[in-house]
């Protein structure tokens, strides 16, 4: 799957801003054995300290981008519980693992519990908190400070048996404080800021089965999601309430055979969604000219959205150097519903607008790709990629005697080839190269792939002591219609090694660019003539990191690390993050820990955004 070029630079940046933490510290204590108590051996390790920050320059986005706080914690633990002939009492197996439970802003859970061949039972508990700053926006009127909480819960009965039974349940829920600002009336009324609670829940029950005959897997599940929208947004002059509620019944099913010349998997998937909504505003204030105003909104609706997915994916072996690959998949999906829109202000009152949209998207594609083993070391692969897609939309609007339908139609088809080649002349050496042509015929998007190829190759050598990677990818796109022009060129450069050079040292760098072209252009109506505007996007993102570990005669662990992302062109910013953290073994079952690390991010064309930001920890990780 290649990843459209557009997106390449966000990822990389949001991945830099997201460097790990010095905590929780990845080292062994106690015996990799663990201890023997009555009929199950048990291994465990706790890691509780006192975190500490001190930030300088923009506290807010310092949390946006890390959000580590003062306090103690319980950076990380592990539990396992393992009968020791496989015939426990209640229970086979226990294992959890904790991180940053108590006061970290991302929490992390996991539970198992399994009895062999009778059940087992999984749990994931996560927490996110979530703070956005926003302050290049409305000087920093709009921000968010949510909590998000899931969790997921999986019951298996007979886990190793032909026959399997499955029930699950998740829960996700979203509350908290946000910001926001309104202009009701126009663009050069009130500015009203808004104060909004945040709450969101989404609940999902799921049950089915899996049976296996003769190395023939069916797997069929049934599943209901439900989501509520409660969150209302208040002002000194203005209330708005928007309750939602919706539900997704939906079945999946799965086939799968795998046999000595042929494989085959198929997918199929229908889901019901139902959505029912109420919206309600109020407002009052001056419009662009100073004159008082006061205005109420009324618009409620529903809407149905069902979504039919179905894949077969069809792989045979005529020879012990030949493999055929086909795979066909199908995608519709309608999204339909009425809603009816009634305004009313201080001077006119506008009649009942009932609107009633569809718009339905329809995707057959077909792909064939096939792998040859020309000799030991030189694997050539190719493949035929097809798809088309067809749009419907039909609008109706009713305004007292006064109906009116538009109706758009559009296709889509694309034709794409790849070719590949893979070669081992020796051992350690791998190399591979790729290349993809497309071909489409109208695109959805204007900035979507239309007239569209990419390169790429890697090189990696691999020993045991010593790993060493290089990469390269381009992609290109040009996309250009009557009124519209997109061109974009994208080439990512990377390079990562890993070396062993003792048993107490290890040493591990890595680099990666990425330089991005953009340019976009729109032609519109206005001021009664024919207006051309363009833009250019253009990034030169450069990453790198680097990290060595020491360890001192089998008493102490040193680790140090440098991490750094830098932006030269339209939107430049830097983003830096050294780091050290020490361990040292005060009994077998016991480590004292130690760590420290500074983060500063700059942006020179909005320095207020700037913050450094120095944090540590200091923790003693135990087994018992």
């Amino acid at each position: 799957m290649r990843v459209h070029p557009i997106a390449i630079p966000i990822w990389l940046a949001a991945a830099a801003a997201a460097q790990p933490t010095a905590a929780p510290t990845p080292v062994q204590v106690g015996s990799v054995r663990g201890d023997n108590v009555g009929d199950y051996n048990v291994t465990s390790a706790f890691e509780a300290g006192y975190r500490f920050r001190s930030v300088g320059g923009n506290l807010g986005k310092y949390r946006g981008d890390v959000n580590f706080g003062n306090g103690m914690r319980l950076l990380s633990g592990s539990l396992t519980v393992h009968s020791r002939e496989g015939h426990g009492g209640l229970f086979d197996e226990i294992a959890l693992s904790t991180l940053g439970l108590g006061n970290d802003p991302y929490q992390h859970s996991n539970l198992r519990v399994q009895k062999n061949g009778l059940y087992r039972y999984d749990l994931v508990w996560r927490l996110s908190e979530y703070y956005n700053p926003a302050l290049p926006i409305a000087f920093g009127q709009h921000a968010a400070g949510t909590v998000r909480r899931l969790q997921d819960h999986d019951f298996v009965l007979f886990p190793q048996s032909a026959l399997r039974l499955f029930a699950g349940y998740s829960r996700n829920s979203q509350d908290g404080p946000a910001l926001t600002t309104v202009m009701p009336f126009a663009s050069a009324s009130d500015t009203i800021p808004l104060f909004a609670d945040v709450r969101r829940l989404r609940n999902e029950f799921r049950l089915g089965g899996e049976v296996t005959v003769k190395g023939v897997r069916l797997n069929v599940l049934r599943g209901w999601d439900r989501f509520a929208e409660n969150t209302t947004s208040t002002g000194a002059s203005f209330r708005r309430a928007e309750p939602y509620r919706g539900s997704s019944p939906y079945w999946r099913t799965t086939l799968a055979a795998d046999r000595k010349l042929w494989a085959a998997n198929g997918r199929f998937s229908h889901t019901d969604g139902l959505r029912h909504f109420y919206f309600e505003e109020m407002a009052a204030g001056t419009g662009r000219f100073g004159a008082a105003l006061n205005r109420q909104i009324l618009v409620a609706g529903d809407g149905r959205r069902p979504v039919t997915t179905g894949n077969l994916s069809l792989t045979l072996f005529p020879a012990s150097r030949l493999t055929l690959t086909n795979h066909t998949a199908c995608h519709s999906t309608r999204m339909e519903g009425d809603s009816v829109y009634r305004e009313v202000n201080n001077s006119t009152a506008l009649d009942n607008l009932l609107q009633f949209r569809y718009l339905g998207i329809r995707a057959i594609s077909n792909l064939t790709d096939a792998s040859f083993r020309a000799h030991r070391w030189v694997t050539l692969y190719g493949g035929y990629h097809f798809s088309t897609r067809r749009i419907r939309s039909r609008e109706r609007q009713s305004v007292g005697d006064f109906s009116g339908l538009a109706a758009a139609e559009q296709d889509n088809r694309l034709h794409a080839g790849l070719a590949g080649l893979r070669l081992q002349p020796a051992k350690p050496l791998r190399i591979s190269l790729d290349a993809e042509v497309g071909r489409a015929g109208r695109p959805f998007y204007p900035i979507g792939e239309r007239n569209y190829h990419a390169l790429g190759g890697r090189i990696q050598y691999k020993t045991r002591n010593l790993q060493l990677t290089a990469a390269t990818r381009a992609n290109y796109n040009t996309n250009s219609v009557v009124l519209s022009a997109h061109s974009s060129r994208a080439r990512n450069y990377s390079f990562d090694g890993s070396w062993t050079a003792r048993s107490w040292l290890s040493l591990d760098a890595g680099y990666s660019r990425l330089h991005l072209d953009t340019v976009s252009g729109l032609a519109f109506f206005a001021l009664g003539s024919l207006q051309n505007q363009r833009y250019a996007y253009r990034s030169d993102l450069g990453a790198v990191h680097g990290g060595a570990r020491v360890a001192l005669r089998s008493r102490a662990d040193l680790w140090a690390g440098y991490s750094r992302v830098e932006d030269r062109r339209d939107f430049a910013l830097t983003f830096e993050s050294p780091m050290a953290r020490f361990s040292l073994r005060l009994t077998p079952k016991l480590r004292w820990n130690a760590a420290y690390q500074h983060y500063r991010y700059g942006e020179p064309l909005l320095r207020a955004q700037d913050y450094r930001a120095h944090t540590g920890y200091t923790s003693l990780l135990w087994a018992f």
